[in-house]
């Protein structure tokens, strides 16, 4: 079980501790640890906005909490979406493959990056410190559920290429589901605002990987991040817009 975490930890993060897989089956028994290294840098950037709220107020501290996070992940996801938006300015199906594989950003890129960065800041600028950290773990924990739902719903087809969509083909299904069942589980469980904000994440979520599966063909490594691009996005609007009235619990 470490040695899949650690597999999991050295796709989703740049910082040491990781073991990179040396196999594809390898890559894709360490998709169900997706959402606990999402909940560990959710906590990561929760804490960061915490401890700076106070010295620096909740739009800075916020602005540093995100940057933090996608810092320490390379921007994988935020690479994913500016990848898809661009993509989705092609013509035809051969076009819109062509300009996803093209490391160069463009305007859709950039426009898909600056809303993605500047929603969330909003979003979490609008928590107080402690709502704010636990915000976060959800959202990144709930987020990359998602996209693992997506995964085992939607997989990829043999011609898609990358190591995202290795993660896909190889993904344990059945293990894969119980995350995903236990995460949502979690969240529901965690009060109205976590309850709504599973089903913003699914609405969203259903959204970006039917247009992906229109536009493409398939579910790619880019499509998958920017699927959880959109599940962050969903989680934490929906969760500043019910906890400041309704709190946490269900009681």
């Amino acid at each position: 079980m470490l040695v899949t975490f650690r597999q999991a930890w050295a796709f989703l993060t740049l910082l040491p501790g990781g073991s990179h897989p040396t196999s594809n089956h390898e890559l894709g028994r360490s998709v169900p640890w997706f959402p606990v290294v999402g909940a560990i840098l959710g906590t990561f950037g929760g804490f960061l906005y915490w401890m700076l709220s106070g010295p620096l107020g909740s739009s800075l501290a916020a602005t540093a909490a995100i940057t933090a996070v996608a810092l320490t992940t390379g921007a994988l996801h935020e690479d994913g979406l500016a990848d898809t938006a661009d993509a989705l300015g092609g013509t035809n199906l051969e076009r819109r493959l062509t300009i996803m594989k093209d490391s160069r950003v463009g305007t859709f890129g950039v426009l898909a990056l600056i809303l993605s960065v500047l929603g969330r800041i909003f979003a979490l600028s609008s928590l107080d410190p402690r709502d704010g950290l636990f915000a976060l773990m959800v959202t990144h924990a709930l987020s990359r559920a998602a996209a693992i739902a997506v995964m085992i719903t939607s997989p990829t087809t043999s011609s898609s290429t990358g190591l995202g969509s290795d993660y896909s083909k190889y993904s344990p299904t059945k293990t894969s589901a119980v995350v995903v069942i236990f995460v949502g589980a979690s969240a529901i469980a965690s009060g109205p605002a976590g309850a709504i904000a599973l089903a913003a994440a699914a609405v969203c979520v259903t959204i970006v990987a039917v247009t992906a599966k229109r536009k493409f063909g398939t579910i790619t490594g880019d499509n998958l991040g920017a699927i959880e691009q959109a599940g962050e996005i969903a989680v934490l609007v929906s969760i500043v817009s019910l906890v400041t009235h309704h709190g946490w619990s269900w009681l």
